[in-house]
C-alpha cells in the first residue's frame, strides 16, 4: 500500500527493488508538478519569475512532451504522435515552452495528464516485456537532441 503525504502525492516505496524505486519517485514527482499547478487558472500559469522565461504552463507542456518522447520514441522507439509530430523542432527547438501561452489550463493539464497516463501503459509495456534488461529500441547514438533538456 502506498502512503500518500499531506499534499496527495505518494511517497516512493522505502524498500522496493529498482524499477518500483525508480516509478515510485517519478510518480512522487508528478504529483509535485500536479499539486504545484493545481487551481492555477491561465495567468497564473502563465507567470514568470525574474529574469527566466520559464512558466509552469510551459513546463506542463514541455514535461508532456518528455514523457511522450521518452517512454514511446526513445523506449518503444514509436514515431511522434499529435501535437509534437507537427512541430519543426530544428525551427522552433521551444515551440513546446512558447506555444504553452497558447493553451487553456484545462488543455494543458489533459495534455500532461494523457502523456502520464500514456508513460505509465508503455513502461508496464516494457517491464512486461523484459523487464530492466529489456533495451530501449528508440535510443541512437546519432540521435538529435531537444537543445534545453536531451530530448530528440
Amino acid at each position: 500500500m502506498t502512503d500518500i503525504d499531506e499534499h496527495g502525492r505518494p511517497e516512493p516505496p522505502l524498500a522496493g527493488d529498482e524499477a518500483d524505486t525508480l516509478l515510485g519517485f517519478l510518480d512522487y514527482q508528478r504529483a509535485t508538478l500536479a499539486w504545484k499547478c493545481s487551481g492555477l487558472d491561465a495567468k497564473e500559469l502563465g507567470a514568470t519569475v525574474a529574469a527566466s522565461s520559464i512558466t509552469l504552463g510551459g513546463l506542463l507542456k514541455h514535461l508532456a512532451y518528455v514523457e511522450a518522447d521518452w517512454f514511446s520514441r526513445s523506449l518503444h522507439g514509436r514515431d511522434r504522435e499529435p501535437p509534437w509530430d507537427s512541430v519543426d523542432w530544428k525551427a522552433d527547438p521551444d515551440w513546446d515552452w512558447r506555444s504553452a501561452a497558447e493553451d487553456s489550463p484545462e488543455q494543458l493539464f489533459t495534455l500532461w495528464q494523457d502523456a502520464v497516463a500514456r508513460s505509465r501503459t508503455l513502461v508496464a509495456q516494457a517491464l512486461a516485456d523484459g523487464g530492466l534488461d529489456r533495451l530501449a529500441t528508440g535510443i541512437t547514438n546519432t540521435s538529435v537532441r531537444h537543445p534545453a533538456c536531451g530530448v530528440s
